[in-house]
């Protein structure tokens, strides 16, 4: 932080030479509201990113049942000059039926076994651990083999494992780190003849968070946060792509080698160490209530049939057994095996993942008259998708799901003043920023942040409320935000954590009335490049022409030999072929930019035709951000609309794409006008209405326990904020506050693995004259203020 910005902050902003027009915050002391949902703040925990193989769940070898593929990934075999040991998977002898898989080393000389773990293992100098394997021999092999935890060359703890026989009996190993690395790696050493099999070689810290089996610091990390709740363990993972892919918590009990590994839809095998039982015991040592999510029979791309439903619904049955279930039940008996006699206090369970239509209507009274016929305590919550939810029977409570860019949520957040009292209570699932915030920035944390006052002010209609998603392996981003981010070694959070954690820590449990007046900020005008691009579709573009209104070109891509200065997004199959730059990949969003991030006013022209796919193309404009969504939805919607969408449909009208046609298409912006023309024929001709942005958003809450009222104050504008603060009614107040202040010199400052804490709250003492004051809030900012008053 540099000194101006230091001074800035300290001063109160009195130093800043820039103002936003003065303001008024009033908050009732004197006439509290409901209560605040005793469940707002929570967490989700989906497996995504390797968030638990290779993040949470500290196993430090990678495939250590060798089911990830039919061939020995993350394995490496290293024969010494004369060797010739060669390694395959084998299932002629399986350790156990479910573990079908086992690494078979037909061995003839020296050779060393490598696995590197999640790109490298921790290992911390004095901590122990424990190597565990299955072994068994062959053609005369009967050991020893040589363990060594190794980085860069040197050995950081070791042990020898003899008495291997021709029946698999499973082996362990105690070391002690005589030094520390990140990036170790584990070495088993082979020699001699014959062969050796191999299965469940595993190496983990002793150390583990509360003796129960997770990373320490990135369960202290989630329990900073204090959530109320915890949805697990998804998410699109309770879906799967397939039915054969969905998550079933069934599997994922018991002995760890009796734990089917599945293949998970964000790209890697998931062990299952994590499953549904210690999921159950995160949340006990969280103090969280556990939300869990189940298959509703529904997954991506097949149903199933409704004459086959009863054994999901069963599922859902047996898992709140298993959760909640006395030990002379079946389920509640085997959890008492597995080490928890006691309940686990299941309260909530979630009937699908985002599903929607007249699938996910059918199915849900299936789940809701039985489940509710044995357990009527336990809490039920449907999907609202596709812009509707289940309404027979009606659910007590609905799960919705956003992610979208700043300003989204900044208009959102009085989404809920209006919201139907007699209705459904709210989930708010999943939110995030997750576009226009570059790897996670501050000015993506405001946005929630103004968009979570109002689900504070309105927690009598929202009851939980989630960010998404939890966790990220540093080296393996499937999502673009993430809240946790994180290597072998090291973690941090984005800004948006310390939002998390502020709301969540300073919580109150009665809501007062809270008003702001503020002069709202007027919208820039929009500008941006072009672009193409498609939506699970294969197309080809041509004849690409961009004119200012003065007649001059500003781009011409004819793509005569190639497609320089068009820079490629999304993953896509691009090429240059006949003239035109084909797309062939059937992906959602793949798009191409070219041209000036500052035009404004432009034409755009260009032919188009789809090759094959479900929809048909898009032509962007006015992108200013890479993950920009301003664009010309043609045959969108399952080729049956074309839409001029701005982060939202602003016009829509009915149309489809035929394959192998050529299309002439034309977008014309000038100020705050648009106008997009097919063939020679006008389709949308919009004036938008420039948006006027609020500067300044607050909720106030009382926290009896702490006899303290608490204000939470967004700025959001781009320059301080002069505020008078009246606590009408408050009564006895002490002479000083508390300012807890998260912001920073850049709406655009962001923390790193290197810079964990860039962006972090700063905690001031503020002189309190009496129940009205002023107070400068700085420029894209988050204040919490903590007032002690007598009640």
């Amino acid at each position: 932080m540099n000194l101006r910005f230091l001074v800035t902050l300290l001063l109160g902003a009195t130093a800043s030479a820039a103002f936003a027009a003065p303001a008024k915050i009033t908050v009732q002391v004197d006439r509290p509201g409901h209560p605040v949902s005793a469940t707002l703040w929570g967490i989700f925990f989906e497996d995504i990113n390797l968030s638990a193989d290779g993040g949470i769940y500290p196993e430090l070898v990678r495939n250590r049942s060798f089911e990830d593929s039919e061939q020995p990934e993350s394995w490496k075999l290293i024969n010494a000059p004369e060797g010739r040991t060669e390694m395959a998977t084998d299932t002629s002898k399986p350790l156990n039926p479910l573990n079908r898989r086992s690494l078979r080393l037909k061995l003839s000389g020296d050779a060393h076994l490598i696995n590197e773990g999640y790109w490298g293992m921790n290992i911390v100098q004095g901590d122990c651990y424990t190597l565990k394997l299955a072994a068994r021999a062959a053609d005369g092999f009967s050991g020893p083999i040589g363990v060594k935890v190794l980085a860069a060359g040197k050995e950081l703890a070791g042990g020898e494992i003899t008495g291997i026989t021709g029946d698999w009996k499973y082996h362990t190993l105690e070391f002690t780190a005589a030094s520390g690395d990140s990036k170790a790696k584990l070495q088993i050493y082979l020699r001699g003849q014959g062969t050796l099999y191999l299965d469940m070689v595993s190496l983990t810290p002793n150390k583990t968070w509360k003796d129960h089996g997770l990373r320490p610091d990135l369960a202290d990390a989630i329990a900073a946060l204090h959530p109320a709740f915890l949805r697990f363990p998804g998410g699109c993972w309770v879906e799967g792509d397939t039915m054969d892919k969905m998550y079933d918590w069934k599997k994922t009990i018991g002995a760890v080698d009796l734990r089917m590994p599945l293949y998970n839809i964000w790209q890697y095998y998931a062990t299952h160490g994590l499953g549904y039982h210690e999921y159950l015991q995160l949340c006990e040592d969280l103090g969280a209530t556990p939300l869990f999510d189940i298959n509703c029979g529904m997954s991506h791309k097949e149903n199933v049939p409704m004459d086959l439903m009863a054994q999901w619904v069963q599922d859902a049955l047996d898992a709140i057994e298993y959760a909640n279930g006395a030990t002379n039940t079946v389920w509640g008996g085997l959890r008492a095996r597995n080490g928890h006699p006691a309940p686990f206090h299941l309260k909530y369970m979630e009937i699908g993942n985002e599903n929607g239509g007249a699938a996910y209507r059918e199915r849900w009274p299936l789940f809701v008259n039985a489940i509710k016929a044995r357990y009527p305590e336990v809490h039920l919550i449907a999907n609202h998708w596709q812009g509707s939810y289940p309404k027979d029977p009606m659910p007590e409570i609905v799960d919705e799901h956003y992610y979208n860019v700043p300003e989204f949520f900044l208009q959102q957040a009085h989404r809920y003043d209006s919201y139907d009292r007699n209705g459904p209570k709210v989930f708010v699932g999943e939110y995030a920023v997750t576009r226009s915030t570059g790897r996670g920035n501050l000015r993506g944390a405001i946005g929630e942040a103004a968009f979570m006052t109002g689900m504070e002010r309105n927690s009598d209609v929202v009851v939980m409320a989630a960010y998404a998603p939890l966790f990220c392996n540093a080296n393996h981003q499937r999502w673009p935000i993430n809240l946790i981010n994180f290597d072998s070694s090291r973690w941090f959070g984005i800004p948006s954590y310390y939002v998390q954690k502020l709301f969540s820590e300073y919580c109150g449990d009665v809501v007062l009335p809270t008003a702001v007046e503020a002069e709202p900020e007027l919208a820039p005008l929009s500008a941006g490049c072009i672009g193409i691009g498609t939506w699970n579709t294969s197309a080809e573009f041509k004849d690409i022409r961009v004119t200012a209104p003065d007649g001059k070109v500003l781009l011409a891509s004819d793509f005569s030999q190639n497609a320089n200065g068009w820079k490629k997004l999304g993953g896509g199959t691009w090429s240059v072929k006949d003239g035109a730059m084909q797309q062939t990949a059937q992906k959602e969003f793949i798009r191409a930019l070219a041209g000036d991030m500052a035009w404004t006013d432009y034409t755009l022209e260009l032919k188009a035709r789809k090759l094959a796919g479900h929809e048909g193309f898009l032509i962007l404009f006015h992108i200013g951000d890479d993950e920009d969504r301003v664009w010309w939805n043609l045959g969108g919607w399952e080729n049956t609309k074309h839409g001029l969408e701005l982060e939202e449909t602003l016009d829509q009208k009915s149309g489809r794409i035929e394959t192998g046609r050529w299309y002439a298409i034309k977008v014309e912006v000038q100020g705050m006008s648009i106008k997009c023309s097919l063939d020679g024929q006008l389709i949308h001709d919009v004036k938008q209405i420039r948006r006027t942005t609020p500067g300044l958003f607050a909720s106030a809450t009382r926290d009896t326990q702490r006899g303290e009222i608490i204000v939470k104050v967004v700025n959001a504008a781009a320059v301080a904020t002069v505020t008078e603060i009246n606590l009408k009614g408050a009564g006895k107040l002490s002479g000083s506050a508390q300012a807890i202040v998260l912001t920073s010199d850049s709406a655009k400052a962001e923390n790193s693995l290197d810079e964990p804490t860039n962006v972090a709250p700063i905690t001031q003492t503020l002189d309190l004259p009496g129940p009205t004051f002023q107070h400068a809030f700085p420029a894209n900012s988050l204040t919490v203020l903590r007032v002690k008053a007598e009640k």
